[in-house]
């Protein structure tokens, strides 16, 4: 009896360790037939993960409407277009002035790009690109001090939070973008007239004449144009005279160069002109400054489309080929009349022909650009040629360049642009497709801008004559007005 109790220990000891020892056997699933449409029935079905909602989009990083690459290109534009005044302008202008007078024409054109750019963002815009007040002759002052155009809080959303932030757009731009873009354009505009008065025109009395300018001459002509309901502006359907200028043909260059005539003829000719030779004292710095130019040109240009789009593209090929004519033209005519061609007039003919496409360069194709080219390298090398026998001194050709090759353009836009080019169009657009009311409408424009130019200056030029006096004195101009100005030499010892 114990033998068999000791082996029953024994066996269920075996039975209890085999026990503990084998796999442990996972119950059997149940039997599902592969048409069964239960999938959590399947062997080895994992409940799937639900991700959590994404966060709803930040508009303050990518607003409603909101493009990219429209945003970069504008944002490079816009660089383009304030080298063109510094370094482009800038040493264009002081290599074709005597050494003594270098310092003072960087001098103008640095300063106007800083006091310039604030007065834009404190009113400028505003007045340009406003709501129409005084029967649309300027804009209101919605803008000013970037109100409506920086992102700000909706004081009328009481819950707070990303839907009460506002970013204010122009089509796929944030408006601060636009704001930036046509302040480089305020910037050089008044920067070009420096070219007419340059070595005899005090520093306070530029300042004060560039401030007032801009204000009652340049923001009205720019709200006329290129506001949505100016009465020039060719977007706009109730316009009464609708006219092209893409980029500032009449907004820049027919109002500065008109003004610049102005300042000519009423601060009088340089001390000797006529008597004494005046030649540029450094062509190196005109030939590099002329170069910039060109470039940033691209910016001034194409980048009036605010938007990269293929009429940008088109507004681009036809700016580079009709610079690209007059840098060939003006010289050649030189070549002509006195058997040498120029590097000066290369450069004079390049920024001839920049000049003239500027109006037209996003309304004609680029062999059209071509033919602008050409007529602005003749007809501007000519009008140069004649300010000697009609007795005024323009010291730097502001009004034979921008003031005629801005003129000329504007019209030929009315001639030579085509509905092939102009996103929308229907029916013929110039001249040539059989619109001849389009010229019309181009030389109203003409007519407006350069009334306003003329008579606007001639009121703020004698005014400031009869406060402050514009001229220095006859010492100064001949002691130059690097030293006079502002206390400096460009050239130390030599």
């Amino acid at each position: 009896m114990r033998v068999f109790k000791r082996l029953s220990l024994i066996v269920c000891f075996l039975l209890g360790l085999q026990c503990a020892l084998a796999p442990a056997q996972e119950p059997k699933a149940a039997e599902v037939s592969e048409s069964d449409p239960d999938i959590t029935r399947l062997p080895g079905y994992v409940e799937p993960q639900v991700p959590p909602a994404p966060p709803p989009p930040d508009i303050r990083a990518t607003p409603k409407d909101f493009n990219g690459a429209d945003n970069a290109w504008m944002m490079v534009s816009s660089a383009l277009v304030l080298m063109m005044t510094a370094p482009g302008l800038a040493l264009f202008y002081c290599g074709l002035v005597r050494k003594k007078n270098v310092l003072s024409v960087m001098m103008q054109c640095v300063f106007l790009m800083g006091i310039l750019s604030v007065i834009w963002a404190v009113y400028g815009y505003s007045l340009a690109f406003g709501r129409d007040v005084l029967g649309g002759f300027i804009g209101n002052c919605d803008f000013v001090l970037l109100k409506g155009v920086m992102p700000s809080w909706d004081p009328s959303d009481p819950n707070g939070g990303l839907s009460s932030v506002v970013v204010p757009m122009v089509g796929s731009l944030p408006r601060t973008t636009h704001m930036v873009y046509q302040m480089m354009f305020f910037i050089i505009t008044p920067a070009l007239i420096c070219g007419a008065y340059a070595e005899r025109m005090k520093f306070s009395a530029m300042v004060v004449f560039t401030i007032l300018w801009g204000t009652f001459v340049y923001c009205p002509i720019a709200h006329w144009v290129w506001a949505d309901t100016g009465w020039l502006n060719f977007l706009n359907n109730d316009a009464r005279f609708a006219s092209f200028d893409f980029a500032g043909g009449t907004v820049v260059h027919v109002s500065s160069g008109f003004s610049a005539l102005i300042c000519a003829l009423i601060l009088g000719k340089r001390l000797g002109y006529g008597q004494e030779a005046m030649p540029p004292h450094n062509m190196t710095y005109t030939c590099i400054g002329a170069a910039l130019l060109w470039v940033g040109w691209f910016g001034f240009n194409a980048g009036s489309a605010l938007a990269s789009t293929a009429q940008a593209a088109n507004a681009f090929v036809a700016t580079h080929l009709a610079a690209a004519m007059g840098a060939v033209v003006w010289p050649v005519a030189e070549w002509a009349k006195r058997g040498k061609p120029s590097i000066l007039g290369a450069c004079s003919g390049a920024v001839a022909g920049l000049v003239c496409v500027t109006p037209a360069c996003g309304f004609v194709n680029p062999v059209s650009g071509m033919i602008l080219g050409l007529a602005a390298g003749f007809v501007c090398y000519t009008a140069c040629n004649l300010k000697s026998k009609f007795g005024y001194d323009d010291s730097l050709d502001a009004f034979g360049v921008h003031g005629v090759g801005g003129t000329l353009g504007a019209l030929l836009t009315g001639v030579f642009a085509t509905g092939a080019v102009i996103p929308g169009a229907t029916g013929p657009q110039g001249l040539l497709e059989g619109n001849a009311d389009q010229l019309v409408n181009q030389a109203v424009g003409v007519a407006a801008a350069v009334g306003l130019a003329v008579v606007g200056s001639v009121i703020l030029l004698k005014a400031i004559d009869i406060v402050m006096g514009l001229r220095v004195t006859q010492q100064e101009e001949l002691q130059g007005l690097d030293v006079t100005q502002h206390g400096e030499d460009g050239y130390i010892n030599i």
